[in-house]
């Protein structure tokens, strides 16, 4: 058996993974999809053990491939750090990632951090980043727009500001780079960087409301699985 670790980004919840887990159960594998919409301050620290817990429910026998969704690439990666024996594959999709200390305002360029901070001055206890719009996901579509815009929730700032403690276990689990193209940040450079396989999928940043069978198509050749027939031809 092998279980999917879901894990969805900055303003976004569980409900990011609904396109992509039925196909993932549907080839046979069981998902997670942790949750790290909080209305406290809190920060990546917080996330990543809200994520290590989710890994602490898999059995051991289980194959477990942890995916984390563009914010949540510094989580998961966190997350994979403390619990190194529970993960057999790591993967980012269009996921901020990198070494030990990095973090959304170290690996953001200036013109995001500025914009990010005056978001949550703007806030009511300055603490809180304001969802933007679904189009700055690259969602676009009338409905999916508005499905996406009544689910948006503010990050905590403190997310953003933190960056990730990393002892280096996280670098002996294989891992995986999905980057959406056409690219809106440097994920790709970010996963090769790391030294993962990175691959390519034509699709805005939320791909998992966009296009989600090419996406679970690439989740499960991580493990070895095809995706179903029906699926396939669908």
């Amino acid at each position: 058996m092998t279980t999917y670790v879901l894990v969805h980004g900055a303003w976004h919840g569980p409900w990011a993974w609904d396109r992509v887990a039925p196909l993932l159960r549907a080839a046979g594998a069981r998902t997670l999809t942790p949750d790290l919409r909080s209305s406290d301050d809190h920060g990546l620290h917080h996330d990543a053990v809200t994520v290590a817990a989710a890994l602490d429910t898999v059995p051991e026998d289980e194959e477990l491939v942890l995916v984390g969704h563009s914010y949540s690439g510094l989580v998961v990666r966190e997350a994979a750090d403390l619990r190194p024996g529970a993960v057999d594959h790591l993967v980012l999709v269009d996921g901020w990632a990198g070494p030990d200390g990095a973090g959304m305002f170290t690996l953001a360029p200036d013109a995001f951090v500025a914009a990010v901070r005056a978001a949550a001055s703007s806030s009511a206890d300055g603490r809180q980043i304001p969802a933007p719009p679904p189009a700055a996901f690259g969602v676009v579509d009338a409905a999916d727009a508005a499905w996406l815009a009544e689910r948006l929730v503010p990050q905590a700032l403190r997310t953003f500001t933190e960056a990730t403690r990393l002892t280096g276990a996280v670098d002996k689990v294989a891992g995986s780079a999905i980057h959406c193209r056409p690219a809106t940040y440097p994920f790709e450079r970010f996963g090769a960087d790391l030294g993962y396989r990175t691959r390519a999928l034509d699709g805005p940043h939320d791909v998992m409301l966009t296009d989600p069978e090419p996406l679970a198509r690439l989740l499960l050749d991580v493990s070895g699985r095809p995706m179903p027939l029906q699926e396939q031809e669908g």
